[in-house]
């Protein structure tokens, strides 16, 4: 029997969405450059999702990729597609069609029982851009704000207690049970088990609301705290 030499599985990374309101590519990659300017080694080599949800005819993918690959980005989809031909005109550019779906409850303030919970790791005060704070074999609170450009992972689950700017990555072992709870929800991409959704498909009713976030099936379930 031949020795097996891969392996297929599940998971889960963070990407940034660059959400384009212009058709004109050369306008995009000026102001696209003026944003890395400012964190060049952020961006540098970063994986990016590009959003077209608010463009009314589908742009040149392939002029659209050449662009952002020219600014040191690695362009790896394209979401906000809204029929076939923008999404066989993004898969003959190379590019993956990105999908986002939907749909969870803690109070203002932890309780003593979270806080003194066995394997529960506390960080006191904001998760600021460029940070990680993971909660190994645990469930993680943040007091304070997650910021844009900043992650929080955890083997179960999330409790920020202040505005969910940056990613959030809960049961990042595998723990389907895990949730994510926020007071203010505006992320750049939640997952649980390595099932995640960009901010581009949470910004509806529950957007900049307190939510908790818990996995049905295969699905993001968002319910308001």
């Amino acid at each position: 029997m031949a020795e097996r030499g891969i392996e297929l599985k599940g998971s889960s990374f963070t990407l940034s969405v660059l959400h384009i309101t212009s058709a004109n590519i050369a306008q995009v990659k000026q102001q696209l450059q003026e944003k890395i300017a400012q964190a060049p080694e952020f961006f540098r080599a970063a994986p990016l999702v590009i959003n077209i949800e608010k463009l009314p005819d589908i742009p040149d993918f392939s002029a659209l990729a050449a662009a952002v690959r020219e600014l040191e980005l690695v362009p790896v989809g394209v979401s906000g597609l809204l029929d076939d031909n923008g999404r066989a005109a993004a898969r003959a550019a190379g590019l993956a069609v990105m999908t986002t779906g939907k749909v969870a409850t803690p109070a203002q303030s932890p309780s003593p029982a979270l806080l003194n919970q066995p394997g529960t790791r506390v960080h006191r005060g904001p998760v600021r851009s460029g940070q990680q704070i993971y909660a190994q074999n645990g469930s993680l609170v943040i007091l304070g704000a997650v910021s844009n450009g900043a992650e929080v992972i955890a083997d179960d689950s999330i409790h920020v207690y202040g505005a969910l700017r940056g990613r959030a990555v809960a049961g990042a072992k595998g723990n389907e049970h895990a949730r994510i709870y926020c007071q203010q929800l505006m992320p750049e991409l939640v997952s649980i088990a390595g099932h995640y959704q960009l901010s581009d498909g949470l910004q509806g009713e529950q957007w900049e609301q307190p939510v908790s976030i818990s996995l049905v099936g295969e699905q993001l379930k968002l319910d308001r705290i």
